[in-house]
């Protein structure tokens, strides 16, 4: 598919979650798999995921917990949580913690994938007209061309807010500079030039510098980030 949706499964039982996985694969999508809550978590903190299918009952960090903590740190990602847990205090507590969807196992698998199906559309029309950014307290307003950080405005030239709303958009995501360079260049050539890395302390000295909390990293090799905390 032109736009490959990647997908974090987290489900602590092998069969159900390689089943998923491999049907998901099929059906051209990225699939991740954790068994446990640490790897979930870790993989969270890797990749920027289209969709999260979240087990409840998973060891070291339940579902809940990771739940509340992925919802925390993008408010915008679909997450649907399978679970043995039918009560309807069980569906309370999820769609408390930002849960969208809640499928009691056993459940059948085209109703599942349906399921992902409507929340990635949706995901997808909701992102094509959003037109505000927010990573932490930073505020992209894509219509006015704006930015503020803690309701300072902030001023920037066209390029420099070209590359802020690709790191923004893919917030968590690290950007090669190659894709740098042809998203926001528009050159599928390395000029040789320490362009990029200028343009990046450019940003660093009015988005990071007069605060506390740095939003732009770099992963060396790779590129550069945009989230409220280095990847670990």
């Amino acid at each position: 598919m032109e736009n490959t949706y990647r997908i974090l499964i987290a489900e602590d039982e092998p069969k159900l979650g390689l089943v998923i996985q491999e049907e998901l694969t099929r059906q051209g999508y990225l699939a991740d798999m954790a068994y446990d809550g640490a790897v979930a978590e870790k993989l969270f903190n890797q990749h920027n995921y289209s969709l999260i299918l979240l087990d409840i009952n998973l060891p070291y960090k339940n579902g809940l917990a990771l739940c509340k903590e992925f919802r925390q740190q993008n408010n915008k990602v679909p997450i649907i949580m399978l679970t043995a847990l039918g009560e309807i205090q069980d569906k309370v507590d999820a769609f408390s913690l930002g849960a969208d969807d809640y499928l009691v196992k056993p459940f059948h698998f085209d109703e599942l994938f349906a399921r992902i199906k409507v929340f990635l559309k949706r995901a997808e029309n909701t992102a094509q007209f959003s037109d505000k950014i927010n990573v932490g307290d930073l505020e992209i307003d894509m219509n006015k061309k704006t930015v503020t950080r803690a309701e300072k405005n902030i001023n920037l030239t066209a390029k420099e807010f070209s590359l802020l709303v690709l790191l923004s958009r893919n917030k968590g995501k690290v950007i090669s500079k190659q894709e740098i360079m042809e998203k926001v260049w528009e050159l599928s050539f390395d000029t040789g030039t320490n362009t990029i890395e200028v343009y990046i302390s450019f940003l660093r000295n009015k988005i990071d510098k007069p605060f506390e909390t740095k939003l732009i990293h770099t992963k060396p090799g790779f590129g550069y980030y945009v989230r409220e905390a280095p990847l670990s």
